[in-house]
């Protein structure tokens, strides 16, 4: 069997997804929520390749066509099982979401034995067209009851996981966090573009059933459905974690900008008072230098060694007369600061105890760092570094 493009980036990115979720779930094996994410995920990803051999009437690992077509329904159902519990072990009490989780455990195995047995009892004659229905609207066999009670099965269930999934994300969205309670409002759309895609497909199947298959049209109408709830529960639920990473790229972004900024002063600073350099060897140099946190890690690193040095450089300027009630512009700090780390080279002794230097109106590190920046740019633009 031959794949596209699509589907090989799709089987990537899904079993990818799942080996994350396995390795989450073996982090943290107790936790019930990821246990149903694991689930949902493998479903939905082992399903996709017994699909595709199902639509094309083929065989898949030693599986014809329309045993490919209830294997692939039945992980599908797994899958929209594992979903209901992950919203009701997130909105109920652990007790309550256990008795709930058992109530549609029996929901989910009567569907599926009334799948199993539909599957074994279509005529031999009629096991191809029977798995290709879905890719073939309009065409296919008709009237045929075990057909019919095999689709009108899995698409009950699955109209009936969703809905419930809807109603408890939209329950769950009532007491959650401004982010996560907009990314739970989308994904109820989703969920209930799905349903709606769902009861269409329930009719339809009923349709084919009583010996007339639905209209193409209408089929299609499912289908766009189906993929544009697909679509926004996705985004719904991916909605809270990329806010938070784009503020967290927002504050990367700044802190990179900076630190970039504090080199003028952290470096006239550093040429005189090198032992304040907080020294750092990283566990592993690949991995410091490319996640976001060795940035914030060497920014703080230098806004801490710029204070240090400042604190070091403060009884200098204060012999030059500075007066730490002040707050004088940066460029006349510069040069003062100039003129104090060039007399520090000189060796000159100074009595002063050391003073505040550069420091914000606003008590906040932010605040500070501006300062801290005002005064790096009015160093680059005054004299060069001294040396000693």
């Amino acid at each position: 069997m031959t794949y596209t493009g699509f589907d090989i980036v799709h089987g990537i990115v899904s079993f990818g997804a799942l080996a994350w979720m396995l390795w989450l779930v073996a982090r943290s094996p107790g936790d019930v929520r990821r246990w149903a994410v694991t689930g949902l995920v493998a479903g939905w990803s082992i399903a996709y390749p017994f699909g595709i051999a199902a639509s094309r009437g083929v065989e898949f690992l030693g599986v014809d066509a329309m045993n490919a077509r209830y294997l692939q329904h039945a992980l599908l159902l797994v899958a929209a099982f594992s979903l209901v519990c992950f919203f009701q072990f997130s909105a109920l009490a652990p007790a309550l979401a256990r008795s709930r989780a058992v109530r549609d455990t029996i929901v989910l195995g009567v569907a599926l034995v009334i799948l199993t047995v539909a599957n074994i009892m279509i005529p031999a004659d009629l096991r191809v067209p029977a798995a290709t229905v879905t890719s073939t609207p309009g065409e296919g066999p008709v009237g045929e009851p075990s057909i019919g009670a095999f689709y009108v099965a899995a698409n009950s269930y699955l109209l009936y996981a969703f809905a419930a999934a809807c109603v408890w994300t939209r329950r769950y969205a009532r007491g959650a966090e401004p982010r996560l309670r907009r990314g739970l409002r989308i994904a109820s759309i989703g969920l209930a573009s799905i349903s709606l895609a769902g009861a269409t497909f329930v009719a339809s199947n009923i349709s084919r059933w009583a010996g007339t298959p639905a209209p193409p049209p209408v089929v299609f109408t499912s289908i766009f459905l189906l993929l544009i709830g697909i679509v926004l529960f996705v985004v719904g639920m991916a909605y809270p974690t990329v806010k938070t990473r784009m503020a967290a790229l927002r504050v990367w972004r700044r802190h990179r900008r900076a630190y970039r900024r504090l080199r003028p002063l952290w470096t006239v600073l550093n040429e005189q008072f090198p032992q304040d350099a907080l020294s750092r060897v990283p566990a592993s140099r690949w991995r410091d230098a490319l996640t976001l946190r060795s940035v914030h890690r060497r920014y703080y690193r230098r806004v801490i060694e710029c204070r240090d040095g400042l604190v070091r450089i403060s009884p200098y300027l204060a012999d030059l007369g500075m007066d730490p009630a002040e707050l004088p512009d940066p460029e006349r700090l510069a040069r003062q600061l100039s003129d104090a780390l060039r007399a520090h080279a000189a060796g000159e002794t100074v009595s002063s105890q050391a003073i505040p230097i550069a420091l914000p109106v606003e008590d906040s590190l932010e605040a500070d760092v501006d300062r801290l920046i005002e005064l790096s740019q009015a160093v680059e633009r005054s004299a060069a570094p001294v040396k000693s």
